[in-house]
């Protein structure tokens, strides 16, 4: 798991904690101590998932895009981070072998379990329980 899906949830507290109000890309890189640019990559792919919703303009920028108790943590996980968990390899394996003709398959079921277990755990949290945390 790479670290899109911290980034994505600090993102998504910082938008619940502004109660509404318009965040810029600019105050949320502040926050989470990284460049804009990774800030509105992460935005990006949680606008495309509805989570966040922006307005343009002179005063404009970024809110949620629905109540933070209808976000789970699955929904931002699918959202920013749906690479194999287990990691994949870069090399076919010989296809002439028992093992490296099957091996593949078998880490693919592997790795759709234990994403369905990640799913399973991160369903069971919204937005709004992980912000009750910081309160």
């Amino acid at each position: 798991m790479s670290g899109r899906f911290q980034i994505a949830v600090h993102i998504l507290t910082l938008l619940y904690a502004a109660q509404g109000e318009l965040l810029s890309s600019e105050y949320m890189a502040g926050s989470v101590n990284v460049n804009p640019a990774l800030i509105r990559k992460e935005l990006s792919a949680l606008i495309k998932a509805g989570l966040v919703a922006s307005k343009e303009g002179k005063n404009g920028g970024y809110y949620l895009g629905k109540p933070a108790h209808q976000i789970t943590m699955a929904q931002v996980y699918d959202a920013v981070d749906p690479k194999a968990i287990l990691g994949q390899a870069r090399n076919m394996p010989n296809p002439a072998c028992t093992i490296g003709k099957q091996i593949n398959g078998y880490f693919k079921v592997m790795d759709d379990e234990v994403q369905q277990a990640v799913r399973d755990r991160l369903n069971t949290q919204t937005l709004d329980t992980f912000y009750k945390r910081f309160e």
